[in-house]
């Protein structure tokens, strides 16, 4: 018996615009990674993901922490200090928990958002840091990040409980990180090759990267990206396979 958790990126909606499907994704998933203003949402946005999320019953909150760049949604790098990034981490961590405490939720867990993700596969310090942040503001949460590298072991060192995620709607290099968004072949976008992926990545800890090498790779949670354009199909047909496989879906 196989059992894994199925998150995806959600809240990000601003204003007067709207991205995504969360109102029709939360209930099909089991964590959710909620935009905490710098990169997406507002707090309006947050509070009302937040509700929808208790009142599903059953899936995980967690912070989406990312950097201070709304007009890039977070996707581009930003130079700052390790002082910065740890009092950034704490701002978006206290303001997604106090939207929790409202609702009578907990928060369970931490995924960072985008470029900050993505710069922790070669920045351990980087890595470091936001660990360190996690442990501090609470110990009790749990840290998610790319399988097998820098932020998972950064989190495991610090002690905390860590998940390695993989991701159903991106590729990979042959080192295990994911390939660049400015790249051709970055996202997957057919719906039977992303289930087929996940599936494999669960019950063998493989997946092939984009230059067709067989990766070692850890499942303890799948992203599917919220604002991805077939996000609400991906996670619909990765449940039914999961079913299929007898793979049980659970919260973190």
């Amino acid at each position: 018996m196989y059992t894994v958790d199925l998150n995806a990126d959600l809240g990000e909606s601003y204003g007067n615009y709207t991205i995504g499907n969360d109102e029709e994704i939360i209930p099909l998933i089991s964590s959710a990674n909620v935009a905490c203003g710098f990169h997406a949402a507002d707090p309006s946005v947050m509070l009302e993901t937040v509700r929808m999320i208790r009142e599903s019953g059953s899936t995980g909150v967690g912070a989406h922490p990312g950097f201070p760049d709304l007009m890039g949604f977070g996707r581009r790098y930003m130079d700052m200090s390790m002082a910065e990034i740890r009092s950034m981490m704490f701002y978006q961590l206290g303001a997604l928990d106090g939207f929790c405490r409202v609702e009578g939720v907990r928060m369970n867990h931490v995924k960072p958002h985008g470029a900050l993700y993505n710069a922790t596969f070669k920045d351990a310090e980087l890595a470091r840091t936001i660990a360190e942040a996690v442990k501090d503001y609470n110990p009790e949460l749990k840290l998610m990040g790319l399988s097998n590298q820098n932020l998972v072991r950064a989190g495991e060192e610090a002690g905390l409980e860590v998940r390695h995620e993989v991701f159903a709607d991106r590729a990979y290099e042959d080192d295990g990180t994911l390939v660049s968004r400015k790249k051709k072949g970055a996202m997957v976008t057919d719906t039977k090759q992303a289930v087929d992926r996940v599936v494999r990545m669960v019950k063998e800890g493989k997946v092939e990267s984009i230059n067709g090498r067989d990766i070692d790779i850890k499942a303890d949670s799948i992203c599917v990206h919220g604002d991805g354009p077939k996000a609400l199909e991906f996670v619909r047909e990765i449940r039914s396979a999961l079913g299929k496989e007898d793979i049980t879906i659970q919260t973190m």
